[in-house]
């Protein structure tokens, strides 16, 4: 339910409803209406990627804007920087994609333990 997540992350609740939908129209998500509705992923967590994930809400990943919205750039066959952007984004893809959900909640697992320990000591 979008109150509950709403209250344990804080998180406004209209902008985390924005949120799902785009998870819902991308696939990842499926709303389940009625009482005892919500939310659910549509996937096992082990086959979404992150950044499939962090498209859906933010749109495409684009370090290198010159080229999206300056078509007409005097360095049209490339510049130092745009090579930079476009190595660093290569790598941020890339990273994104072999990272699954499944993956993040296992962290996250581990993060949660080492807490846990932590206040018991």
């Amino acid at each position: 339910m979008i109150d509950e997540v709403s209250r344990e992350e804080s998180i406004p609740k209209s902008f985390l409803a924005k949120i799902f939908q785009s998870l819902v129209k991308a696939g990842l998500v499926r709303s389940i209406r009625g009482a005892g509705g919500g939310f659910a992923l549509a996937k096992n967590p082990a086959d979404i990627p992150v950044l499939e994930i962090i498209e859906a809400v933010e749109g495409r990943i684009v370090f290198q804007r010159c080229k999206m919205t300056r078509p007409d750039c005097e360095h049209v066959g490339g510049c130092a920087l745009c090579g930079l952007f476009e190595r660093a984004q290569d790598g941020v893809k890339d990273v994104l994609t072999r990272t699954t959900l499944a993956d993040l909640i296992q962290q996250q697992e581990k993060i949660e333990l080492t807490q846990i320990k932590a206040r018991r000591n």
